[in-house]
């Protein structure tokens, strides 16, 4: 197995072109994973190819149809390990095998269970050399839900919020539309876009009479690169643990999938065929966050993003459930007396308050975004 010490500038630029392709099912992929795949033979690009969508063909099958004959001899650059098992595709290691390519390398090895190297020592016992590691931190940045539920065993999490420079995110009365500009919600948009789920608790919908849904003519530049039926809907999660939810809400006017979180409560409502109920064990009375992320892990979704209030916001960040935080920040001052950022109990020493590490700082629109990691996720 080579080391990334001792892959050519070629294989660098292979590489680098396999991971362009795997973003482009940035938005589409999920619950799999986002891969892309290049065929070089003499020095030469002859297919390339990117899973686009669960259930479809996987980024070397593209690849591989592209190059047909020129496979024969050639290296495969993927940036994901070649599946060893039957799923809803056959294994992507055999159709490598039956093309005789003469290499394989991969940027990371499979995080799943079910492949973890055995798609590489698949290979290896067919007389294919294989190589893995090349440019192993950008194949990850691609897919941290998936890794995150295959190591972990839950969603990564992401929570979004918009705020004031005072860090202020509503008036007193509620009202929070608009904080920030156009360009950070259309921002909001691409990410509701790329996660599996959206989280938000009661009150907020209630509030905002909010849909949750990906909207596509908010979508900016993706309107052009996707149409309506290609963007997935991400399932829409609403914690609930007093029945407040009503059938009449904006949030039941859109078909997509909503699940409503309680602690098992009787609802007395009748709700659409599309929204599911599900009970998860409580935590001094309210839903218990870190039991509710094992049971959407259970339901295969990769990654999740949190748009919700102070209170349940604070509450995920508190119990270190947040792995990105993802903060709009517009140039408004609002003064005292409104909502803030996130509620958390008080801290009476400096040492106890949460660390984050910036990761990101841009300007979006006239607004701030900063995305920064939490310490202590993985």
């Amino acid at each position: 197995m080579k080391n990334s010490m001792s892959f050519t500038i070629d294989d660098h630029r292979f590489m680098a072109r396999a991971i362009s392709l795997a973003k482009k099912g940035h938005y589409t992929t999920s619950p799999n994973p986002r891969v892309g795949c290049v065929i070089v033979n003499n020095g030469k690009i002859v297919g390339e190819g990117f899973h686009q969508k669960a259930g479809e063909p996987h980024a070397e099958v593209y690849a591989l149809r592209a190059a047909a004959k020129q496979a024969e001899g050639a290296t495969a650059y993927v940036t994901l390990e070649p599946c060893s098992h039957f799923g809803r595709t056959p294994p992507c290691a055999k159709g490598l095998i039956e093309a005789k390519v003469s290499k394989v390398i991969a940027a990371m090895v499979d995080p799943n269970p079910k492949v973890a190297g055995s798609g590489l020592n698949m290979l290896n016992e067919a007389g294919i050399e294989t190589a893995s590691g090349l440019l192993e931190t950008d194949a990850k940045l691609l897919n941290l839900g998936f890794i995150s539920l295959m190591e972990r065993k839950r969603p990564y999490v992401r929570c979004k919020l918009a705020a004031s420079i005072d860090g202020q995110t509503a008036m007193a009365s509620g009202e929070s539309q608009w904080i920030t500009s156009s360009k950070a919600r259309q921002d909001v948009q691409r990410l509701r876009a790329q996660s599996c789920a959206v989280i938000s608790g009661a009150s907020s919908v209630i509030s905002d009479n909010a849909k949750m849904t990906v909207r596509q003519a908010e979508l900016g530049s993706l309107n052009k690169q996707y149409s309506e039926s290609e963007i997935r809907q991400p399932v829409r999660i609403i914690v609930d643990s007093q029945d407040r939810l009503t059938p009449d809400l904006a949030l039941f006017e859109h078909p997509s999938s909503i699940i409503i979180v309680n602690t098992g409560i009787e609802t007395r409502h009748q709700w659409p065929h599309f929204v599911k109920h599900i009970q998860v064990k409580a935590q001094n009375n309210k839903v218990d966050l870190a039991s509710l992320l094992s049971v959407l892990a259970e339901l295969g979704l990769n990654d999740v993003l949190i748009e919700t209030g102070e209170t349940l916001a604070g509450a995920f960040i508190e119990q270190n459930l947040v792995d990105e935080l993802i903060i709009y920040q517009a140039p408004k001052l609002m003064g005292a007396e409104n909502k803030g950022l996130v509620k958390m109990p008080a801290i009476t020493q400096l040492s106890q308050a949460k660390s984050f590490k910036f990761k990101e700082v841009t300007m979006v629109g006239d607004d701030l975004k900063i995305v920064a990691n939490l310490e202590e996720s993985h």
